[in-house]
């Protein structure tokens, strides 16, 4: 079994036993529920080296990535032994974003932006979702070039409003092979941070966004609780989302009013909780939803918010 298949059997068992503890009747629902398979996470900023500074600066030094396709933007990469990856994501030339789906967030120094999801189906996927009403762009080709001269390959399928994966995460389909795409980086390969487990969302409207994630997919109701620093927040046991809506002013009110709907934290997967505290001076832990999350230095991240969950 793949490392990929490993991790998605995880996330089946794990959403399969807290559905069996808190007794909801979904049988119905499950039958037709989608299991979203995490491929990577964005961060944008205005220039690509400082954001790699920034990783760099808490332990985790991302590898080049080369320039898109697009003739736009250039990226970075750190990928984990799961075969997730974080995405740096800034303009080829200073300030030239124009023609960029991302452009207003790369007139930041360092903003999460984007989250996609993959799959080996991809025209089933979008034809699945026009069916139930969700809209879905024609899907595009997109492809990268490789600092070593290789060229990569992909499809990718915008979902739903605002800028690709602001919401909904978009699809992306590997052309050619999924390790030309993204293999482990060396400065965490082995350590206690696995992968990429969840992407937390601020949204607006819990309601409304929850009723958006579950007619997408087809999942049961949420698991609701509240946490001071992010506001009332919602999560679908064993999927790769947490939303998270204001619950007053404070900065996800802010973030929500300057950016719209949009990742706002990513949490990656500790392996060993206490060693990744340690190694990488985690700090603020607190329990979101029965598992622990600390944080990484959100100012040697320009703001990012970026932490890990586990035991």
């Amino acid at each position: 079994m793949s490392k990929r298949s490993s991790a998605i059997c995880c996330r089946l068992f794990f959403a399969t036993l807290v559905l069996l503890v808190i007794s909801r009747p979904a049988m119905t629902q499950e039958s037709k529920s989608v299991v979203l398979e995490l491929d990577h996470v964005s961060i944008c900023g205005s220039n690509l080296d400082t954001l790699r500074q920034a990783l760099t600066d808490i332990g985790l030094t991302p590898d080049p990535g080369g320039p898109h396709g697009n003739g736009i933007t250039q990226m970075a990469i750190l990928g984990f032994d799961d075969g997730s990856y974080l995405e740096l994501i800034a303009p080829i030339k200073p300030g030239g974003t124009a023609g960029s789906d991302w452009a207003k967030f790369m007139s930041e120094d360092a903003v999460t932006c984007a989250w996609a999801v993959g799959t080996n189906v991809l025209l089933q996927e979008v034809d699945r979702l026009k069916k139930i009403g969700i809209p879905v762009k024609v899907p595009e080709r997109g492809s990268r070039k490789r600092p070593d001269g290789m060229s990569i390959e992909w499809m990718t399928a915008d979902v739903g409003g605002g800028t690709p994966g602001s919401t909904l995460p978009f699809i992306i389909e590997d052309q050619t092979p999924r390790a030309w795409r993204v293999q482990t980086s060396a400065s965490v390969q082995g350590s206690p941070l696995a992968g990429i487990e969840s992407v937390v969302l601020g949204v607006n409207n819990l309601d409304a966004s929850i009723t958006l994630f579950r007619k997408a997919y087809g999942w049961a109701d949420p698991i609701i609780e509240t946490q001071k620093d992010f506001g009332k927040l919602a999560y679908f046991p064993g999927e790769p989302v947490i939303l998270a809506a204001p619950t007053g002013g404070g900065w996800l009110g802010d973030r929500l009013a300057k950016f719209g709907e949009t990742p706002v934290a990513y949490l990656l997967i500790a392996r060993d909780f206490a060693a990744a505290t340690k190694k990488y001076k985690l700090s603020g832990t607190k329990t979101w939803f029965g598992q622990k999350v600390a944080w990484f230095d959100a100012g040697k991240l320009k703001g990012v918010r970026l932490g890990a969950i586990g035991q």
